[in-house]
C-alpha cells in the first residue's frame, strides 16, 4: 500500500512517523514544499519505505503526479489549501485525510453535494480537535439517552523558555482562528462573537489547571450541531495566553490578520503571509516546551431520566511528546490522531464513500487504538 503525508510540519512528521511503523504500507512518500523537515525524520527512521519529494500544494498538475499509483493522501498542510487537494484525490480516485476542516460547512450540511459521487473515502477533521474530540464527543452522546449539550475544552500550559510570542501550532492557523468571529451554537440557533471577546475561566484535569478560555472559531461547533440532532448548544473554547490575546489584537487593529493580499511597493502581499512567516515554525523550539496539554468533552443530557454529563479527556506533556517523537504534544495528539483514522481506513473499518467526520466512525475502535499507543482515555459519569 502506497501513502502520502502531504505537510511535514510540527503534526505531518508524528502522522508520517506512526504511520511508517505500519506493516501493510509499503511505500511512505513525505511531501512538502520546504523538505528540511520530512528530509530529518527519513534520516532518523532509516527505512526504506521512506521516499521524500519536494511538492507545491497549490500546484495541481504536481498533486496529481504526486497521487499517481497511490492509496491514501494524509493532508497536514494548512486549511486552506485542503480543499484543492480532496479535489484532485476525489479525480485521482485516492482516499483522503486531513486534520482540519476541508469544504464549506453550508454546502456539506445543507445541500449535501460536496462530495456527491466520490468513489474515494475523504476522512475530514480527523486531528485531536477537531478529530479525538468528535469521537469522545460520538462516544458519550452514545451512551446518553438524550444529549442537550457539548463542550469542548482546549487548555495548554505550554512555555517555551526564551520565546515571547509564538505559537504551537501552525503560526496561520492559529492567527486566522484567534481574528475570525467565533461560532457559538447556542439554543439551538448558531450564533457569533467577535473575535477573542467570549472569555472564562475552566478548570482542566491535573496537572493542568484552572485557565482563561476563550470561543474561537472551530470545526466542532458547526460539525457537532449538524451530526446530533435536537442538540441545544455547542461550543469549542481553548485557552489562550493573556499576553498572545494582546499582541493579536493589536495586529488586528493594523490589519495584519488580513488575508487578501495588498499592494506592497508593487508587490502583492497577503498581511498575513508576511505575519506568519516571521513567526517561529513550532518544529523549530519543540524541545524546548514544557508543560501539558488537555482535550476535554463535557457531553451534557439525560441518562436514565436524571440530568447526566459524561466527561471525556486526553492529557499529554510536551516533554514526553518530544521524547517519542521529536514534536510538541499539540502536534503529536493532531498527527497520531491522524495516523489513528488512516490506520482504521488501512483495515477496513471505513468504508464510506464521500465526506466522512470523525463522529461517523467507531468511537470504540478509536480508543481503543488510541490506548494501545500508550495515550491516556479518560472517562467519568457525573449525575448532576
Amino acid at each position: 500500500m502506497k501513502v502520502i503525508q502531504l505537510g511535514c510540519g510540527i503534526t505531518g512528521v508524528v502522522c508520517a512517523e506512526e504511520l511508517a511503523k505500519n506493516k501493510k504500507i509499503t511505500e511512505l512518500v513525505l511531501a512538502d514544499l520546504y523538505t528540511s523537515a520530512a528530509e530529518a525524520l527519513a534520516k532518523r527512521l532509516k527505512s526504506s519505505k521512506i521516499s521524500v519529494e519536494k511538492v507545491d500544494a497549490t500546484d495541481e498538475k504536481a498533486l496529481k503526479k504526486l497521487m499517481k499509483g497511490a492509496d491514501i493522501i494524509v493532508s497536514s498542510v494548512s486549511w486552506t489549501l485542503n480543499e484543492e487537494v480532496m479535489r484532485v484525490a476525489m479525480e485521482m480516485g485516492v482516499d483522503y485525510v486531513d486534520f482540519s476542516m476541508t469544504v464549506d460547512y453550508d454546502e456539506a450540511f445543507k445541500q449535501k453535494n460536496v462530495t456527491t459521487g466520490a468513489k474515494n473515502t475523504i476522512l475530514s477533521c480527523m486531528g485531536s480537535d477537531p478529530g479525538i474530540s468528535d469521537v469522545f464527543a460520538r462516544h458519550a452522546v452514545d451512551k446518553l439517552d438524550r444529549v442537550d449539550e457539548l463542550r469542548t475544552m482546549d487548555g495548554d500550559t505550554g512555555v517555551a523558555e526564551g520565546m515571547d510570542f509564538y505559537t504551537l501550532w501552525s503560526p496561520n492557523d492559529m492567527m486566522e482562528e484567534a481574528s475570525t468571529p467565533a461560532g457559538i451554537f447556542k439554543d439551538g440557533k448558531m450564533t457569533f462573537a467577535a473575535p477573542l471577546t467570549s472569555k472564562s475561566t475552566y478548570e482542566f484535569p491535573a496537572p493542568i489547571g484552572k485557565l482563561t478560555v476563550y470561543n474561537t472559531d472551530h470545526e466542532e461547533t458547526f460539525i457537532m450541531s449538524n451530526i446530533f440532532k435536537g442538540i441545544k448548544n455547542v461550543d469549542f473554547r481553548i485557552a489562550i495566553d493573556d499576553g498572545f490575546v494582546n499582541v493579536v489584537k493589536a495586529l488586528m487593529l493594523v490589519g495584519l490578520n488580513r488575508c487578501d493580499p495588498v499592494d506592497v511597493k508593487g508587490v502583492k502581499v497577503a498581511p498575513i503571509d508576511l505575519l506568519t512567516a516571521l513567526m517561529p515554525k513550532p518544529t523549530d523550539f519543540a524541545d524546548r516546551v514544557k508543560g501539558a496539554c488537555a482535550i476535554v468533552v463535557e457531553a451534557t443530557g439525560v441518562l436514565k431520566g436524571k440530568k447526566t454529563m459524561i466527561k471525556m479527556w486526553t492529557i499529554m506533556s510536551h516533554e514526553k511528546a518530544y521524547k517519542i517523537s521529536k514534536a510538541n504534544a499539540t502536534g503529536y495528539l493532531v498527527g497520531i490522531a491522524g495516523a489513528i483514522g488512516t490506520e482504521m481506513l488501512i483495515d477496513g473499518e471505513i468504508k464510506q464513500k464521500g465526506l466522512v467526520w470523525p463522529e461517523m466512525i467507531s468511537s470504540e475502535s478509536f480508543i481503543r487504538r488510541m490506548k494501545s499507543k500508550g495515550m491516556e482515555v479518560h472517562e467519568q459519569v457525573i449525575a448532576l
